[in-house]
């Protein structure tokens, strides 16, 4: 609900001040893509696409100026600068979830939405993945709400809320 991807039963979402939850789905797609990106478990790269046309995918698609070099920008930041011409396939997936948030951040998002972004990781490649996202979170003063089942990862949350068996924990 807090991404728009799914409508309240009751009470309002606003999103920059804009009454999120009662906009139709193309209001709110709108919307959502200019203040937040997402960053999920699974990856969710285009398997045709390059790392780096995966990172100027959004971005292209936004109409943003300089979409190559925003993208290689990215992919440098993240320790991907040499692998800009593998597909998702020639890449681990400490490396498809760096192209992820690559891809995310160089939209430049207000509001980050990660969903269990260290699941489907090892620990090394987890923690590395988890250092990279609260770091581009610190230093570009992107909001971040992350989802994980983690106890060592939510920790490194500043604020953090627990849903036990679908209700918010005190």
């Amino acid at each position: 609900m807090l991404a728009g991807l799914d409508v309240p039963t009751g009470g309002d979402v606003r999103l920059a001040g804009e009454p999120f939850s009662g906009l139709d789905e193309d209001a709110r797609a709108a919307l959502r893509g200019r203040y937040c990106s997402f960053v999920f478990q699974a990856f969710h790269l285009v398997a045709d696409l390059t790392a780096l046309e995966n990172v100027m995918l959004p971005l292209e698609i936004a109409g943003a100026d300089r979409a190559r070099d925003k993208a290689r920008h990215w992919l440098a930041r993240v320790g991907l600068g040499k692998r800009e011409r593998h597909f998702p396939s020639q890449l681990s997936g400490g490396e498809q979830q760096r192209v992820a948030l690559a891809r995310a951040f160089a939209m430049e998002p207000a509001l980050l939405f990660a969903d269990e972004p260290t699941g489907s990781l090892d620990r090394a490649n987890g923690d590395q993945v988890a250092e990279m996202l609260f770091d581009l979170n610190r230093d570009h003063g992107t909001a971040l709400v992350l989802v994980t089942h983690d106890p060592a990862l939510a920790r490194h949350c500043g604020t953090h809320h627990e849903l036990v068996e679908g209700r918010l924990s005190a």
